[in-house]
């Protein structure tokens, strides 16, 4: 049975959640603070994690931080923000998808459903992904050049993976935010740019002149072969 950890200081939202989500089949582990959230994740181990970014003390962002440090499971942000910074700043610390409060629980459970299947899937790909002196491990969840750490933020990391995957191919916008962000997100193809440009920051020795990651006028974006 997969294990759901619900992150919400409000009690009767977190016990309406795990009652929906338990009628699901899961099994769900409630915490009221940032601080126990780390805590039960490490010992309880959940499949995903529902994450309140309003938290007393330690607040959503940081465990959202914390956590992915530690773990790739799917973290979905829950929240009363309904600006779209807030929603990108979550997603770019590493929260595989975000939700606004009102919310239909039967949104979430749809999203909850997706967020396993997308992160079941991964499961077992290619561990360790090679292009020339770069090296992707997703294990480890690092990144070298000539054995140089690169450091990236985790779409960036998910970016590349699927660059990679499909070396030599041409992916649209539209495919990239599928593959990367998820089938339920609705973000703007302008957070593709904007993560393209910051991931040739890193890996291009001249981010004007890219010649990993090309841009393939009128189709999207390449990693070169």
């Amino acid at each position: 049975m997969q294990r759901i950890l619900i992150v919400e200081d409000e009690s009767a939202l977190a016990e309406t959640l795990a009652v929906n989500l338990k009628a699901e089949g899961y099994r769900t582990i409630i915490a009221s603070d940032g601080v126990s959230a780390l805590d039960l994740a490490a010992s309880e181990r959940p499949d995903l994690v529902i994450l309140d970014i309003m938290l007393p003390g330690l607040d959503g962002l940081e465990v959202c931080r914390a956590l992915r440090k530690r773990t790739d499971i799917p973290i979905i942000m829950l929240t009363a923000k309904a600006r779209e910074v807030d929603k990108v700043i979550g997603l770019e610390i590493g929260a595989d998808d975000y939700i606004t409060k009102p919310f239909s629980m039967l949104e979430l459970i749809a999203r909850v459903r997706a967020a396993l299947r997308r992160h079941n899937k991964d499961i077992g790909k290619q561990e360790v992904i090679q292009s020339g002196d770069l090296t992707l491990d997703r294990a480890s969840h690092t990144v070298t050049i000539s054995s140089v750490d690169v450091d990236l933020r985790p779409k960036e990391f998910d970016l590349l993976t699927v660059l990679l995957e499909n070396k030599g191919r041409a992916l649209s916008r539209e495919a990239l935010l599928r593959q990367v962000w998820g089938e339920d997100e609705y973000i703007d193809h302008n957070t593709v740019d904007v993560h393209i440009r910051r991931l040739r920051e890193k890996i291009e020795d001249d981010p004007s002149k890219p010649k990993r990651v090309l841009t393939i006028r009128g189709a999207g974006y390449k990693f070169a072969p």
